[in-house]
């Protein structure tokens, strides 16, 4: 959707965070240790006017817009009759972000690559000490008036929005990765309304943000940002500063808007440096694993959930409440896993408005649905699910509201081999591709795809067979992963072609267990997956996570790890060198094997597996049908149907053959019977061609 320039020209801007001032006072000089006393607090003050012209400036013809939502990061007040608002001096805080809440019926202005304008970032002193990607200046006293112009739209009850989790490129060339699937697709697109893109927007390197959001403005809608934990400043020593480049080049790490009767709120729930202590200072062992260097952990600080609070104070009851941080609540992948969970889980539910009954259940709060990223998998959580490892890492009670983790754009941080479109498939590690959501809302109803780049968004899952032969080849490889013995060759025992045709299956194969493996992409707990083969009555698949607190079961994908476990990338060489600078001054060479990371390079003399904590071993959203023993030699075909909790149907299938051979039924033999050609065609006959012809 074609969205509306504001004219940078008469437009002052702090820096470059899009913040709206009009008024700019100087600078005041201050001691870096001088506490803010009440003579150094300001009063916070300015209009939310419809800017009829869209110049950016209030004339004396525009009229203040009533009603709107203004925050200073922790409170939140209502613009009066004639738009204007007032932070009392109170309330004034040295480091702070001053922001719009965008209303429904109104849109926001947006700079030239698609940002909306929303913002101004008060920072008195600036960041506390130098940063690699600049930080934030000084911004000494506030404006007189920081004003918001809003532009007077169409109230919309359906729309459709995209949801990127964790594009995470570390270089330039990862910015093509993005420009060539997730942009690309989206600039392809009429009916897009917004992007929101889920953290990890950038891989470590925020010097590339500039150059990513222009290439994110082809899709021509608004694009707004969640800060995850590879967008900060690693250099700064406080959370306060950590996002302080990230609020200079883009805007506010946390904040709301509405559309309809859908408000979005984004958080910031990456503590960094994070420390072991409770946010009232008291020692917490869970968080011991802060002490031993400079980490993360996830947890929405108190001050956004105070402001949270405040926010959803003035949001209609019948509203839509969205949810979007970069950590997932709780997840199936890394369940166990204190830092990957959010620690303040069960306060935001309260916030929601939902209360947990004496048997652990929720008792309904406020229509709601949590988005994030983070883990690089597609994970549906509905509503009563619940697995092992929350109870450790999280919280011991099942999610009151369904929750999705939107996958990520680059899958697994751009690995694996590259497609027809030398853009590495980099399944995810749940075997999901890489890829983004769609999101349409209807009223406060929600409806949701997964979209895989490069495929059509009819493709929704993949089939294969977990058969003894992949069975066999599964275990050799991973025993050879596994072995740290000094006898270790290089080279693994077995590769994709040693696996050949794994649709081609033999009598014994059906006798010792051979299962049909549908991985639903965006499968839930209330997905319902139909097979049949060939005539025969249509069966029930069974999910192999249930979600009724069991922890990860081991489920192989063999169309996934089939791609993760013979990764011919690895063994691309070249005797040209091709010496990769990067900002902290480390070197890489890219001309063999591959980058990834920050410019951490995978080298190998043959092709060799991904890291196995990506391969695809486990997954909540696999089913799983035997395979029927009785079928007889020949092509059989097998066609499944599934349906998720919206109503959306797709099909796929695929055909397979059952074979009983003379000796073995070895894919590699040019003649599954054993019927050699050279009975065919006599000797003679191969002489008289010719080797040049062959």
């Amino acid at each position: 959707m074609k969205k509306t320039l504001l004219s940078t020209a008469v437009l002052v801007t702090m820096a470059t965070s899009g913040a709206m001032v009009f008024t700019q006072s100087p600078a005041i000089a201050a001691s870096e240790e001088d506490p803010i006393t009440d003579a150094r607090r300001w009063a916070i003050e300015g209009y939310v006017f419809e800017d009829k012209d869209q110049d950016g400036i209030r004339d004396p013809d525009e009229q203040g817009v009533k009603g709107v939502m203004v925050s200073n990061g922790k409170e939140v007040v209502l613009t009066k009759a004639n738009g204007k608002y007032t932070f009392a001096k109170k309330y004034y805080r040295p480091d702070m972000n001053i922001f719009v809440s965008k209303p429904a019926c109104y849109e926001l202005p947006v700079d030239e690559n698609n940002v909306p304008q929303f913002s101004y970032i008060h920072k008195e002193m600036g960041s506390a000490k130098g940063l690699v990607f600049g930080g934030l200046e000084p911004t000494g006293r506030p404006p007189e008036s920081i004003d918001f112009p809003l532009i007077k739209g169409k109230c919309k009850d359906n729309f459709t929005i995209a949801v990127s989790g964790d594009p995470q490129p570390y270089s330039n060339i990862e910015i093509g990765y993005v420009r060539d699937t997730l942009a690309k697709e989206l600039a392809e697109r009429d009916d897009v309304e917004l992007i929101i893109v889920e953290g990890d927007v950038m891989g470590d390197d925020m010097g590339l943000l500039p150059r990513f959001l222009n290439n994110m403005s082809a899709a021509n809608a608004p694009q707004y940002l969640v800060a995850g934990n590879h967008d900060l400043d690693f250099d700064a020593d406080t959370d306060e500063d950590s996002t302080d480049s990230f609020r200079n080049i883009w805007g506010p790490n946390y904040y709301s808007f509405t559309v309809g009767k859908v408000h979005f709120v984004v958080l910031d729930n990456v503590t960094y440096p994070c420390t072991s202590t409770d946010p009232k200072g008291n020692p917490d062992a869970r968080w011991a694993f802060c002490d031993s260097g400079k980490t993360y952990n996830g947890r929405i600080s108190e001050m956004q959930l105070e402001w949270l609070a405040n926010d959803l104070a003035y949001v209609p009851q019948d509203h839509l409440i969205v949810l979007n941080y970069h950590i997932p609540t709780v997840s199936f992948i890394d369940q166990y896993a204190i830092k990957h969970s959010e620690d303040n889980a069960e306060r935001l539910y309260e916030i929601l408005g939902y209360t947990k009954r004496k048997n652990g259940k929720w008792r309904a709060g406020r229509p709601a649905l949590a988005l994030s990223g983070h883990t690089h998998t597609n994970e549906q959580l509905r509503p009563g699910e619940l697995f092992e490892g929350w109870t450790q890492a999280s919280h011991d009670f099942t999610m009151p509201f369904p929750q999705i983790v939107a996958g990520a754009a680059c899958g697994s941080w751009w690995s694996g081999d590259f497609d027809e479109y030398q853009i590495p498939e980099s399944y995810q590690r749940l075997g999901a591709p890489k890829g983004y959501y769609l999101i349409s809302f209807n009223g406060n109803q929600y409806s949701d795809q997964f979209k895989p780049s490069g495929k059509p968004i009819e493709k929704q899952m993949s089939l294969s067979f977990n058969s003894p032969a992949f069975r066999n080849w599964f275990k050799q490889i991973s025993d050879w992963y596994f072995d740290n013995s000094d006898r270790k060759s290089p080279i693994p025992p077995v590769s994709a072609n040693n696996l050949g045709d794994n649709s081609m299956l033999a009598p014994r194969d059906l006798r010792r267990g051979t299962y049909l493996v549908i991985n639903v992409w965006n499968g839930s707990r209330d997905s319902k997956v139909e097979v049949q083969f060939d005539d025969q009555a249509p069966v029930m698949a069974t999910r192999t996570q249930r979600g009724e607190g069991e922890g990860q079961l081991e489920t192989l994908d063999p169309h996934a790890l089939r791609r993760q476990l013979s990764v011919l990338r690895y063994a691309m060489k070249s005797t040209e060198s091709d010496m990769n600078q990067i900002w902290n001054g480390t070197l890489g060479d890219r001309s063999d094997g591959f980058e990834l990371w920050n410019a951490s390079m995978f080298k190998a003399d043959s092709q060799k597996p991904v890291d196995n904590w990506m391969w695809t071993d486990q997954s909540n959203h696999i089913w799983t049908v035997p395979v029927p023993r009785n079928l007889a030699d020949g092509v059989h075909r097998v066609e499944v149907q599934t349906t998720d909790v919206h109503g959306h149907t797709y099909k796929e299938s695929m055909l397979f053959e059952v074979r009983s051979p003379h000796t073995s039924t070895d894919p590699r033999d040019n003649d599954p019977t054993d019927e050699k050609y050279d009975r065919q065609f006599p000797s003679e006959w191969w002489d008289s061609q010719g080797t040049n012809e062959l």
